[in-house]
């Protein structure tokens, strides 16, 4: 298969729980506020996720000269890497699973198949790379809102999400994103190794798994280890180190005064930058009633 180029602009790849599409406008006017004058710039995503901003940061900024990814979830960082080297064949495999899948004419039938997939992609081994991708992108199609979740022994679990016919490969999309990522470097592991990356004026921005706006809002089992308020202040230093190092940040993050006014966290935590309150709405939620517009928090240190 010859890869031609694409004709539109790269966008996520995946459906991702607190995927920042939403907040994209805001996002891009801080990075264009904070890199005017600059000739080129260095830009560091330390949690990419499913990559919205990334995607469109790329394709807003041509004065970028170095780009570097990073996520904890090897799964996840392993898809960036084959989509990067490997798009052929991995577009011929989800073709061909997608082909399988449009088949089946009933939905008990469709959810045979999603659990069966399930469990050959938590027996696979990690170094399978290529087969392991492809089933990653069938079940982020096919189970609930596109949610990653694992257990404690690392497999993933997420329900059958009672789609019933999704797009499971989008070749021209999977092409720009495989163009957008030649100039960008990977790296899979916690954020805290990024900082070496920075060169030159460099735009760090962190999404990391968000707090909680309420008890029963708690997903952040995107891996085995949780995203605890520990992890949040570990964060915040970190957010520290950038700015004495000389280089500039963006945090986005949930607004716990939503639910509770009293709950200071991030207010405190983030006292000496500057935090923007801004209107966005969450997506992840099982009940459709609870989907409502709330505000979510821009926290920077410009």
């Amino acid at each position: 298969m010859s890869i031609s180029p694409p004709k539109t602009a790269p966008k996520p790849f995946l459906k991702w729980a607190g995927g920042k599409a939403q907040l994209i406008p805001d996002i891009l006017a801080l990075i264009e506020a904070r890199s005017v004058g600059w000739r080129e710039f260095t830009y560091i995503e330390p949690f990419v996720g499913a990559g919205a901003i990334l995607f469109a940061v790329l394709d807003r900024f041509p004065n970028l000269s170095k780009v570097v990814i990073n996520d904890v979830n090897p799964v996840l960082v392993d898809a960036y890497k084959i989509i990067k080297s490997d798009p052929e064949n991995l577009i011929e495999a989800l073709e061909g699973i997608q082909e399988k899948y449009y088949r089946l004419l009933d939905l008990e039938s469709q959810k045979e198949f999603f659990f069966e997939t399930r469990d050959r992609f938590n027996a696979l081994d990690p170094s399978d790379k290529l087969p392991k991708t492809a089933l990653f992108l069938f079940l982020n199609k096919t189970c609930f809102n596109g949610l990653y979740r694992v257990n404690r022994q690392g497999l993933f679990n997420v329900p059958f999400g009672k789609y019933k016919r999704p797009t499971i490969c989008n070749r021209e999309n999977l092409i720009a994103v495989h163009r957008h990522l030649q100039k960008v470097e990977i790296l899979q592991g916690d954020f805290s190794q990024t900082l070496s990356r920075a060169e030159g004026n460099t735009i760090f921005y962190f999404d990391p798994p968000y707090k909680p706006i309420k008890v029963t809002s708690a997903f952040t089992a995107y891996v085995k280890e949780n995203f605890d308020d520990k992890e949040q202040m570990r964060l915040k230093e970190f957010c520290d180190r950038v700015h004495e190092s000389g280089h500039f940040f963006i945090v986005s993050n949930s607004d716990v005064t939503n639910f509770d006014p009293s709950d200071r966290f991030f207010d405190e935590l983030y006292q000496d930058y500057t935090i923007k309150r801004v209107k966005a709405r969450r997506n992840i939620n099982s009940k459709a009633d609870e989907r409502g517009e709330i505000f979510e928090l821009l926290i920077s240190n410009f």
